[in-house]
């Protein structure tokens, strides 16, 4: 009886270290590269008038006096995306905006593509849409399978999107988890899935791809980005 006294405490000590070992594994940064320096825009183009680097950020801003026609794009440019994880922060008060992955260069800072919904709406962001394509893809909390002929089906979910919005927060940072793989696409807002994706339509996906954020045109709006780390997956 006191051998197993004195082993109960010490197993127990074994599993929660290695639980918090395996959770640590999920969220590690190993094998993650910045990609913006915090200082300048090295590396991503678009529209000089609307994006520049402030205390570390990337910041995306239109004014009454200087607004954008149509929704316009800061691209990234020192490679593109196949089979990735995407880390990134992002802070927004009012308008609309999102994260680009396997998009597509339309030329004069337009882009067209699969995009992480950013707005400042908790059940809103976190949703993906295809901009310039297929629209509206997965809403928050579902799983969906597009078929052959490119319509989406929604087959199960990921959880309640109620549940879901309420881990966004408003006004504050939110912190995004792309991850793609082959035809499938998942999204995590602030470490909660939002959607899963898989994309069987061979005319409309996207493989690889290009990466980017958005300026929703319309009111004026400010949305800031930082902390962007990206990690490629081998094949």
């Amino acid at each position: 009886m006191r051998s197993s006294t004195v082993w109960l405490p010490v197993l127990v000590v074994l599993a929660v270290a290695a639980t918090a070992v395996a959770a640590g594994e999920a969220t590690s940064e190993k094998g993650f590269v910045p990609l913006c320096n915090g200082k300048d825009l090295t590396g991503w183009e678009g529209n000089p008038d609307f994006w520049s680097v402030k205390d570390g950020t990337i910041c995306g801003q239109t004014t009454k006096e200087k607004p954008t026609k149509g929704n316009t794009f800061l691209i990234w440019r020192a490679g593109t995306l196949e089979d990735f994880e995407l880390r990134v922060s992002f802070r927004i008060q009012s308008g609309n905006s999102g994260v680009q992955y396997r998009s597509q260069d339309r030329g004069n800072w337009v882009v067209s593509g699969y995009q992480a919904e950013v707005c400042n709406q908790g059940g809103k962001a976190g949703f993906l849409y295809h901009e310039k394509g297929r629209k509206s893809l997965a809403r928050v909390g579902e799983k969906v399978v597009i078929d052959a002929a490119g319509k989406p089906n929604v087959v199960g979910s990921v959880g309640d999107a109620k549940k879901i919005a309420a881990t966004f927060k408003s006004g504050d940072w939110n912190h995004y988890r792309i991850i793609a793989r082959g035809n499938h696409v998942v999204h995590y807002l602030n470490d909660v899935q939002t959607i899963d994706l898989v994309d069987n339509d061979e005319k409309g996906r996207a493989m690889s791809g290009i990466l980017a954020l958005q300026i929703h045109a319309g009111a004026p709006m400010v949305v800031e980005f930082k902390d962007l780390r990206l990690k490629r997956f081998e094949k």
